[in-house]
């Protein structure tokens, strides 16, 4: 019977939703009405009502409606090898690379001036600045300097509500407001140049949560594609570059005590 039926302009996608966000969002069967002798679905009773009022505003005239652009989220689970495949599905595809966790270190690098998170060690920084002054005035007088550039550098580094989510999210893996995500997520399906282009988000959505977030919006990838590896092969890969890491700060902190070691002998003799 549905082959039978005479169709709307968007077939079985929500117009409304199309002309409004350009997204292709199915419609409803329960939500469905005739316009013209052609039968039209939407994606909720508001739409459809919205349609109703008027709906030559959402139908095609001289020209067939445009189709929005592809959108596609790359799933999948740290060290499955997302980003690389993104890489080159965006390039051959000729759409945007978004990686979410990396345009959110973008968001706050300015002011936090770093990488925040568990993969981004905070150690080899600190290391250099851990080798203590042994003689008693310059100590107070590195203790002064050092009191006077932390309340400079909490000064510097005040970050805003919504910056602390995004902080927080990255170190503790914290949900993101929806507020939030809406400051951030919503561009990519209702502005330029993602609007007209199309992307590859990489990365998200990455919980239950933000995957309903996206329902709720309306914000529909027209494709998901989830990389599955075995647990060997991502160890394989991760593990060599984490060893070498930790290895390098192994190694300065042995230089810091020999160091240390070095400067007493001196202060002694």
């Amino acid at each position: 019977k549905e082959k039978k039926r005479h169709m709307g302009d968007t077939k079985h996608f929500c117009p409304v939703s199309l002309k409004e966000n350009f997204v292709l969002y199915p419609g409803l069967y329960e939500h469905a009405a005739k316009y013209r002798e052609k039968i039209y679905y939407f994606s909720t009773s508001e739409y459809r009502d919205k349609f109703l009022k008027n709906p030559e505003e959402y139908v095609a005239h001289n020209e067939p409606i445009q189709a929005p652009p592809l959108r596609v989220c790359l799933l999948g689970t740290h060290g499955t090898g997302k980003t690389t495949c993104a890489r080159q599905i965006a390039d051959k595809l000729g759409i945007f690379h978004i990686q979410f966790e990396e345009y959110l270190q973008e968001l706050i690098l300015p002011k936090t001036k770093q990488k925040v998170g568990p993969n981004f060690d905070e150690e080899a920084e600190e290391d250099d600045n851990k080798m203590p002054i042994l003689s008693q005035e310059l100590d107070n007088f590195s203790q002064t300097m050092t009191k006077t550039e932390t309340e400079k550098s909490k000064q510097e580094v005040e970050l805003t509500d919504e910056e602390e989510a995004i902080k927080a999210n990255l170190m503790h893996n914290e949900a993101l407001p929806p507020e939030v995500l809406d400051n951030i997520v919503l561009d990519w399906w209702r502005k330029e140049p993602f609007r007209s282009t199309g992307f590859i988000l990489d990365g998200f959505p990455r919980t239950l949560d933000e995957a309903q977030y996206l329902s709720e919006r309306g914000l529909c990838p027209d494709v998901a594609v989830y990389i599955q590896v075995e647990e060997s092969d991502i160890l394989d890969r991760l593990f060599p570059p984490r060893l070498k890491k930790w290895k390098e700060r192994q190694y300065k902190k042995m230089e810091n005590k020999k160091k240390l070691k070095d400067l007493k002998a001196k202060i002694r003799v």
